[in-house]
């Protein structure tokens, strides 16, 4: 147990020097004054696809050598193969070091609240931070049950921002992308570790069972189970490989439950009163 918290600690000291704040840019964006619908096959003209990412330094894509945004174009290039769909348009609003709190502040802006009132699909990667937030306040005398405190926060924080998500647009589809235990490899007899990865990733379980247009992917075992190194050289964040498996687990929840979803959805035409 000593070796554990020791370790806890040491890796949030890392991981504090990682945080931060990071400028971002977004698109800009016009709202339709008038939104008509029309019954049409979902594969007779391929449509359009916006998805709006937000979150953390998972979405921001720290760790890929290319610093295109992570996960977000390998799955930008797997869903426009997709039958049915023309064009995925992606809006990355991904910061790293970004806490649930942090993200409700931003999800209350004007540019992302545009983005999402628009949006198709929403994916979230959240909550890695907030474990780093456990550890920097408990450093001195970190104990498991604080690890629990710091869940129930997390689960409380994650329902407001479905909420907020769900308020600005109903009908957008939401897909929670899990947590991952990144020192699995290299500490695999420290169980502890795993303990509270899966307890936090059950908790944003049960928030995401209560939305019946949300979605929760999970990814742990992508890093888990795999020989190969998918970690950045800061061995926390995923490098090209772990991206492009987060990519692939997406697209294929995506094509298993949201895509057919969309396909049954009546077509949104938007159209601008003159």
């Amino acid at each position: 147990m000593k070796m554990f918290f020791t370790l806890l600690i040491l890796s949030s000291l890392f991981l504090c020097s990682c945080g931060g704040s990071t400028q971002w840019t977004p698109h800009s964006y016009k709202k339709a004054s008038k939104i008509v619908y029309k019954q049409v096959p979902a594969d007779f003209i391929p449509r359009k696809l916006t998805v709006v990412s937000a979150g953390d330094s998972l979405t921001q894509g720290v760790g890929d050598s290319t610093n295109k945004g992570g996960y977000l174009p390998y799955l930008k290039k797997m869903l426009e193969k997709e039958k049915g769909i023309k064009e995925a348009e992606f809006y990355n609003f991904g910061v790293k070091g970004n806490r649930t709190t942090q993200l409700m502040k931003r999800l209350q802006t004007p540019e992302v609240k545009s983005a999402i009132s628009q949006a198709d699909l929403v994916i979230l990667t959240i909550g890695g931070n907030d474990i780093v937030k456990v550890l920097r306040d408990n450093i001195t005398d970190l104990q498991f049950s604080d690890f629990t405190r710091g869940k129930e926060e997390y689960s409380v924080h994650l329902t407001q921002i479905m909420e907020t998500i769900t308020q600005e647009n109903p009908n957008a589809k939401i897909v929670l992308v899990g947590l991952y235990n990144p020192f699995s490899k290299w500490f695999g007899n420290i169980k502890e570790l795993d303990q509270i990865v899966g307890d936090w990733n059950s908790a944003g379980q049960s928030v995401i069972a209560n939305y019946p247009n949300a979605y929760f992917v999970h990814i742990d075992d992508l890093f888990n189970e795999n020989s190969e190194n998918l970690l950045y050289k800061d061995n926390f964040h995923p490098n090209d490989k772990g991206y492009k498996l987060i990519a692939g687990r997406l697209n294929q929840t995506l094509g298993e439950r949201t895509l057919p979803d969309l396909e049954r959805n009546s077509l949104m035409v938007s159209k601008e009163e003159n």
